[in-house]
């Protein structure tokens, strides 16, 4: 099964929603909000993908944190600030057959799903 993990106000998330519905491709979509993260999820993602991949400093949760938050990022830091603030983590994450990727992009999408 395909999972893809955001939150539901993502405009990319919306965009790879929108991809995989018009390939006709199954999917389950799980909101970190709504249907939680928890920290042995969020150690997974971690292991697969790295946490430094997993910030999303381009958002609004990463620049509303505090320098020395940003100063003093590391593995514990990061995990603590992404349970508390979900939003905060690159997304969409999508999981398609044990493999896990972040961002949504259609030409990637594509090769993943070929």
């Amino acid at each position: 099964m395909t999972t893809v993990f955001g939150i539901k106000n993502c405009d990319t998330l919306k965009k790879a929603l929108k991809w995989l519905d018009n390939q006709g491709i199954d999917y389950q979509y799980h909101d970190y909000r709504k249907d939680g993260l928890d920290a042995q999820m969020l150690q997974t993602f971690v292991a697969e993908l790295g946490w430094e991949a997993l910030i999303n400093k381009r958002g609004t949760t990463y620049r509303q944190l505090s320098d020395e938050q940003k100063a003093h990022l590391d593995q514990t830091s990061a995990i603590a600030i992404m349970l508390d603030n979900p939003a905060i983590i690159k997304r969409p994450l999508l999981v398609h057959k044990g493999s896990y990727y972040l961002g949504f992009k259609e030409n990637q999408y594509a090769d993943i799903f070929a």
